[in-house]
């Protein structure tokens, strides 16, 4: 599991293990939080074209799917 705190979210760095339209390299663009400080949005960012996503941030713990920085 990757260790990740939501608080540490914004501007991370992801490489996706499963490269999928030659988007690999990926940045945390965007994180908004509610009363409680849990995560109600999170935007990730595509390097290679700025393409924005809105993705679930607990995805990122799964290390089948991301490994933490660029690689």
């Amino acid at each position: 599991m990757n260790p990740i705190h939501p608080k540490k979210l914004l501007n991370s760095k992801w490489t996706k293990v499963n490269v999928a339209q030659k988007l690999k390299h990926f940045s945390i663009s965007k994180v908004e939080y509610d009363e409680q400080q849990n995560v109600i949005e999170c935007i990730i960012r595509a390097e290679m074209n700025a393409q924005e996503f809105a993705i679930d941030w607990r995805n990122l713990k799964d290390p089948q799917q991301w490994k933490i920085g660029w690689q």
